[in-house]
């Protein structure tokens, strides 16, 4: 649904007040706007714009100390507690690389961002830096926590805030998923190109030069390359990581932001259609109901085979994906022998 704009930002102001317990991106769906659009109608009122440039923002970041990063698509949210660190900039791809939190970033889709400060049930106070897309879907988010240097948060907006605070967003249509692009008759050329890969990231160019993408490309490509599994895959994957104590990597992005997991996990806790991860520095929520397809996938890296359980929503879409951790070869052992016992789907789908 493309987000329209026929509501005054003062017909946004009354709906929020009518919706005080409401969460911002399932009331700007209900209003048929966009999440930024519900934001930027508060300027004034708790929300400062601010500039969406990455070199400016993540150095102001850095300086908060503790903080919750928070990325998510339709179908699944990733937050991890940590400080920034390592921040490396570029014009097409930056990073922010430390043990606990992981990026990778676009800034071509950073295009809008807030500061924000939502008063909350008993007089506490929630500060957060947010970034939006061109359409103005959230890309990622930064939340303070009671450990974060609080006092370092004035300094931040007023370095990071923008002279022109109007609320005339200009938001572009939402680009649609891409579905799954195939074609069968270059899956021999797709299968001897996958044996020259030596490393996971070459693997998209690869695709995109065979004028398919991912799911297109698993959908040919066949044994041993991938495998398709039972969408109940994902759900049985954490639990017994959960239960080996076995260490795994999962991320979860969208077009601007890919955020990333690193370690084991403690507590799988299904609630009606969601798997949720509830551990004290990492918490994942994904829909289990808007799961339809799940892959095994295998690539060749210098340091050994890169095998993956990839989710993949209905309109192709890509939820999430989930690796073992190669730098400790027991642990990717242990990690590929779990893999393997997962149920296959009956029958193979096709393009």
């Amino acid at each position: 649904m493309a987000p329209i704009t026929f509501l005054s930002d003062s017909e946004i102001r009354q709906a929020r007040l009518g919706n005080p317990k409401m969460r911002e991106r399932d009331l700007a769906d209900k209003l048929g706007i966009s999440e930024a659009q519900l934001l930027s109608a508060h300027l004034g009122q708790g929300v400062t714009r601010i500039t969406p440039d990455l070199d400016a923002v993540m150095p102001a970041v850095m300086r908060l100390g503790e903080v919750m990063a928070l990325t998510r698509n339709e179908s699944c949210v990733i937050e991890k507690t940590g400080a920034y660190a390592d921040y490396r900039g570029g014009p097409h791809a930056a990073l922010v690389v430390n043990e606990e939190i992981d990026l990778r970033m676009f800034p071509g889709h950073w295009k809008f961002a807030f500061a924000v400060e939502k008063a909350l049930e008993g007089g506490a106070v929630r500060r957060s830096l947010q970034v939006f897309d061109a359409a103005g879907d959230a890309v990622h988010k930064v939340f303070l926590k009671d450990s974060s240097i609080q006092e370092e948060w004035p300094g931040v907006v007023a370095e990071l805030e923008m002279s022109e605070q109007s609320s005339n967003l200009r938001t572009e249509r939402r680009q649609p998923t891409e579905p799954a692009k195939s074609d069968s008759d270059k899956a021999e050329r797709l299968r001897a190109e996958w044996d020259k890969i030596t490393d996971t990231h070459q693997f998209l160019q690869m695709v995109k030069k065979l004028k398919m993408n991912r799911l297109g490309a698993y959908r040919v490509a066949g044994s041993p390359y991938v495998r398709a599994l039972k969408t109940s895959a994902v759900s049985d994957l954490l639990e017994q990581a959960r239960d080996k104590a076995l260490p795994i990597m999962i991320f979860v992005g969208n077009r601007g932001c890919i955020e990333i997991h690193t370690g084991p996990i403690e507590t799988v806790k299904p609630m009606g259609p969601w798997i949720n991860i509830l551990d004290p520095r990492f918490n994942l929520h994904l829909r289990n109901d808007h799961i339809a397809e799940v892959w095994q996938a295998t690539k060749s890296t210098r340091r050994g085979d890169a095998v993956s359980v990839e989710a993949f929503d209905s309109e192709g879409g890509l939820i999430l994906q989930i690796f073992g951790v190669l730098a400790e070869p027991e642990a990717a052992a242990k990690w590929n022998a779990l893999v393997e016992g997962l149920p296959s789907m009956k029958e193979e789908i096709v393009a």
